[in-house]
Parts: structure tokens; C-alpha cells; sequence
């Protein structure tokens, strides 16, 4: 595919991996709701239709991650190959472990609607769905580690190329970089600021999207570089 084509794919996955994210965020508000694990499931009893439509998107996102990462490395290998390989890695791993979050919420959407128990077996229902109940969380914060190291390595090259504006790689990087240091340190209970982590890196995909699907050029380093014609 062509530079311009692999921009706007680009683009496009932003959006919807943004879109399908906050709507997964938006259905399991009311979905998981509940004081405890015995609450959750028998609230996720009740929005059975929002933890179908939440299975769907998480399995959206997965392919999200994987069509981004490709068109992604497409645009950027000529700059640095190196670099952008170990960013496309990155990238690739991030929609693997999206995998987990997507059996979590599928085994809960059984235990919700499927397990109607005695007493003693229900005290293993409950247990079972508070294991699956962390696993996203889990997941989110070591595929959210794998995410901001291809991003950055990304905004880098977008930055070395000049194929976007240099205030907007640099946010890339920033923002990218506060998630690299920020997710670990959540994951393992230093700090608690997910939405912090997350409010720069938002503007810096949402620009980039609809810079790449209206403006996207070849990088500058290419042009310079490539082998003239003789007539």
C-alpha cells in the first residue's frame, strides 16, 4: 500500500480504538456495578445486551491494536527500521494481551447468566468472578507499559521524519513516556492515577488522527534521500 494509504489506515484505527474503548468504559458502568463481587454479577445479570456489546468491542480492540501497529511501521520503517520493528513489536504485543480482558468479561458474562448455584457453590462463583473482575485491570496496565514504549518510539520517528508537526511528536513522546513510567508504577501500587496517565496521550492520538487521514506526507528524510530518474 501506498504511504498516503497506510496514513489514512492509520487514522481511521485511532478513531475507532478510541471510540471502542470509551464506549467499553460507557457499558460497563452500569454493567459492573455493585459493593461486591455477588452485586457485580447479579447487575451484570441485568445488562446482559451491554456485556455482549462490551465482549464485542474488546474483541474490536484486539484488531484495533494490530491493524494500527502495522500501518504505523508501514509509515515510519523508511526513517529508522530498526527502531520502528521494536515499535511495531510493541504494538503487536499490546493487541495480544488485549486477548485477556475480552475472556474476562466473556467468563463473567457466564458466571452472570449462566451459574444459578447453592449457597457453598455460589461462595466459588463469587471467588471466580473476582479473580476475572482484576484480570482486566491487569492486563490493561502491562498492555498499557507495551502501548506508551511503541508510542513513543513512534512519535520519535514521526519527530526524526518531520511527517508531522514537531509540537505534536513531542506531545507524543511526553505523553507517551508518562505512560511508560506511570502504568508499572500503578500496576504495582505506588500511585493511582489512570485518568492522569491517559488525558495527554488522548489530544496527542485524536490530532494525530486527523492529521494523518488530511494532511499525512511522505517524511521528509525520503524525499531528500531518494534516487533521482534520469530522463
Amino acid at each position: 500500500m501506498t504511504f498516503k494509504t497506510n496514513a489514512r489506515l492509520a487514522g481511521v484505527m485511532f478513531l475507532i480504538y478510541t471510540a471502542t474503548s470509551v464506549a467499553q468504559g460507557v457499558l460497563l458502568g452500569p454493567a459492573i456495578g455493585g459493593a461486591n463481587v455477588a452485586a457485580k454479577l447479579a447487575s451484570i445479570s441485568q445488562h446482559v445486551t451491554s456485556m455482549r456489546l462490551v465482549v464485542v468491542l474488546s474483541m474490536v480492540t484486539i484488531l484495533d491494536a494490530l491493524f494500527l501497529a502495522v500501518a504505523l511501521y508501514a509509515i515510519t520503517r523508511e526513517e529508522e527500521r530498526d527502531l520502528a520493528l521494536l515499535a511495531l513489536c510493541c504494538r503487536l504485543t499490546e493487541g495480544v494481551i488485549n486477548i485477556f480482558p475480552t475472556l474476562a468479561w466473556t467468563g463473567l458474562l457466564w458466571l452472570g447468566t449462566e451459574i444459578r448455584t447453592p449457597a457453598a457453590e455460589a461462595t466459588t462463583a463469587a471467588a471466580i468472578g473476582g479473580l476475572l473482575l482484576k484480570v482486566p485491570r491487569w492486563s490493561t496496565s502491562v498492555s498499557a507499559t507495551c502501548f506508551g514504549v511503541g508510542s513513543t518510539l513512534f512519535s520519535y520517528l514521526f519527530l526524526q521524519a518531520r511527517s508531522i508537526p514537531a509540537p505534536l511528536a513531542w506531545l507524543g513522546i511526553f505523553s507517551s513516556i508518562l505512560v511508560v513510567v506511570g502504568a508499572p508504577l500503578e500496576f504495582v501500587g505506588f500511585i493511582k492515577a489512570r485518568w492522569f496517565l491517559w488525558m495527554p496521550i488522548l489530544p496527542f492520538e485524536l490530532a494525530l488522527a486527523f492529521w494523518l487521514l488530511t494532511k499525512a506526507a511522505p517524511n521528509q528524510a525520503i524525499q531528500r534521500t531518494a534516487p533521482r530518474s534520469d530522463v
